[in-house]
């Protein structure tokens, strides 16, 4: 049974940095690209970041500079880290995995997804 549960998602103020970290099981982890997506309220799901498995990111513009994706292979775990934070960023962050593209933005391409962690930020 393939399992994501992602963890760190809080309320923080806008400048503040934080952590979100996708455990996965069940998968070949190495195998699969890995996703965050973030949905707002009354919003559509939408893409932030990849990471493919040679480790190469691609980040919507919005959060270029500021957040940065990383695997960790050996855990089975997926980081996304956030600085700069701004209320704009507030929503449910998802993380996903994709066996058949390595840099998709698009939420069809993705086989498997968390149940989300909440992001708030107060300005």
């Amino acid at each position: 049974q393939v399992q994501l549960v992602e963890s760190g998602g809080r309320l923080v103020q806008a400048g503040d940095s934080l952590r979100l970290a996708c455990a996965t099981s069940g998968l070949p982890f190495s195998a699969y690209a890995m996703g965050w997506f973030r949905q707002a309220s009354g919003k559509e799901r939408q893409f932030v970041t990849v990471i493919d498995w040679f480790h190469r990111a691609h980040y919507t513009k919005s959060v270029e500079g500021r957040f940065t994706i990383s695997r960790d292979n050996a855990k089975n775990i997926v980081y996304l880290h956030m600085n700069s934070l701004k209320p704009e960023d507030t929503a449910v962050y998802y993380c996903a995995a994709s066996l058949k593209a390595a840099n998709s933005n698009s939420t069809i391409d993705y086989n498997y997804w968390g149940q989300g962690t909440q992001v708030t930020v107060s300005s």
